[in-house]
Formats: structure tokens, sequence, C-alpha cells
């Protein structure tokens, strides 16, 4: 049965959480129903907070992302969640779980925890993910939380799709020049060193500030928050970190310049992906195959072959 994308935003829109999964799993599938719902839902966007939290395999993620649900709760705002997981190569569904790490909120009205598949995209994103914040910024949810899975050096695309990153590492997790060779400091808008109960958290902490302070000059100089996120220490530090940095960036535009620059790369993102789907299109058939058998027996050039295609 074709979904009806109209009465899905109205639901998604009055609190219905069904409507709200129903609508994330459409735009997940894509296709023209997916792009109806999303110019349905457009209108309504722009309202909520995005808090991107990344870092290294097992650093702690899931858990820094529990806690921060119940320090929002605390103040009485809704909270939207999507924990980014790799795909499974079994079903091509996330395979984490992370909504089990967060059963404590499962009952919870003021939450919403959605699993995403990354699908094979390596820069931790689910390639539907901006549209599934759009769902629920136009569910009305004040904050959305983005958790991306840590792979590693490629783990900086949350930056261009969250308003607040936060990086999330562990003590021995490397020296300062390993984490600048890793990217994560040049994304970060906090730094979170999880798991501060063991020893060497002085020194990690020590090698991140140097880093910080032999970078390049910013405008913001993230700080750095100590959290054993499993006892909840360090979470209010956390979340008033956040605050700050959404406080800096609501002076002189700096936010508004932000989310520009983010529609920006996601506009080129979609014509990359229109212009992909007219390759796929040109670079088969009869006459594709034609040139390839000339390109093979040195009669035409690849170059040449490809401005025969390119102009018709």
């Amino acid at each position: 049965m074709k979904p009806d994308a109209a009465a899905l935003v109205d639901s998604a829109r009055a609190g219905d959480h069904g409507a709200v999964a129903r609508l994330i799993s459409l735009v997940e599938s894509g296709g023209a129903a997916a792009t109806d719902a999303v110019s349905r839902l457009y209108p309504y966007t722009g309202n909520a907070y995005i808090v991107g939290v990344t870092g290294a395999p097992g650093a702690g993620k899931s858990t820094i992302t529990d806690r921060l649900i119940s320090r929002i709760r605390r103040d009485g705002h809704a909270v939207g969640v999507l924990a980014i997981d790799p795909t499974s190569p079994f079903t091509g569904g996330a395979i984490l779980g992370d909504r089990v790490r967060m059963q404590d909120h499962a009952t919870d009205e003021g939450v919403f925890i959605r699993s995403m598949a990354t699908r094979g995209h390596l820069g931790g994103l689910a390639l539907a993910a901006p549209q599934a914040v759009r769902v629920l910024d136009a569910a009305g949810k004040p904050w959305v939380i983005v958790e991306t899975v840590g792979v590693g050096q490629v783990e900086v695309e949350i930056a261009s799709a969250a308003d607040t990153t936060v990086v999330v590492v562990n003590p021995g997790w490397g020296d300062g020049v390993q984490a600048a060779k890793a990217g994560l400091l040049e994304i970060a808008d906090v730094l979170v060193v999880n798991k501060a109960d063991r020893a060497g958290v002085n020194e990690t902490v020590r090698d991140l500030m140097q880093m910080l302070e032999l970078g390049a000059e910013r405008s913001w100089t993230p700080p750095v928050i100590e959290t054993v996120a499993t006892e909840g220490t360090g979470i209010d530090d956390l979340f008033d970190a956040i605050e700050r940095h959404r406080a800096f960036l609501s002076t002189d535009g700096r936010l508004a310049a932000r989310r520009v620059a983010r529609l920006r790369n996601e506009l080129r993102s979609i014509v990359h992906a229109r212009l992909a789907d007219q390759v796929d299109d040109v670079c088969s058939g009869s006459e594709f195959e034609s040139l390839v058998t000339r390109v093979a027996d040195r009669s035409i050039d690849p170059y040449t072959a490809a401005e025969e295609l390119v102009t018709g």
C-alpha cells in the first residue's frame, strides 16, 4: 500500500511516534514518496538543535548519548536520537542495536530513538540521515542527537551535519599527534575524555589541550570534559559545555552560517546523486557497449568515447 505522505506528516507533527518511525523508514527507502514527504516536512523544520556524538569505536558514545538524553529530559525537553550503525551484510539493516542500550527511555513519550544503517557509506552517516533529522525536527523535538558509528579517520562527516559536535575519546587513546591525524580535533566543538576513572586520563587531557594550542587559531576553543558515563559523572559539565557552544554560535550569526553551509553541502550531495543516476543511464545499453568495443579495439580513445556519450 502506497504511504500517504501528507497524512504521515500531519500525524508526526501531532506527536505520533508511529508516524515518525514510518516517515524515517520512508526517507531511508528513497524514491518519489520520500521526496514528497521531505517537501511537506521542510516548512516545519529549522527549530531543533542538533548535537553530533562521534569518536573512536568503544569510547562509550552510546552511554554518553543515553546520559545526555536523561539530562535533556530533566529540563522537560523532548529529544530525538538517531544512532547510525554499521550495516548488516545479511539484512542491510543496522546491527549494533543502540536502542537496546537505552532501554530506560523506552516508555518515555518525550524520547524517540531510532537506529539507522550506514549502508556502506564511509563517512559514518547514512545518506538519509539529514532527512531523518528533519522528520524529528518537524515532529517537534527541540533536541536531536546523532550518534555515529566510530570508523576512525573518516569519522568527520558528522561535523557538517550537526550544530555542536562532541568527540569522545578514552584515556590512552593516543597522543596528540594521533588525535590530530585522525581529524577529530578539527571537527570537535567539545572534547570528552570518557572512562576518566582509568589510568592515563591526565596525560590524555594534557595531550589534547596541547594539540589544541598548537593547532590553527579558532574563534571557539573546544573545552575538554572528563566523564565517567556509566556513573553519570561529568554529564552536567558536558551539557553545560554544549549549551555554552550553542550560546557562542547564536552570536554574530554563526549558527545561521553553519546551517547554510550544511544546506549547501546537502544540495551538492543531492545534485551528485542525481547526476550519478544519469551516468548509470548513459553508461548502459547498446550505444555504450558499442563504444566499449571501439575503445577495446583501439579505434577510438576513452576520452573521445566519453565525449560522444556526454554530448550525445
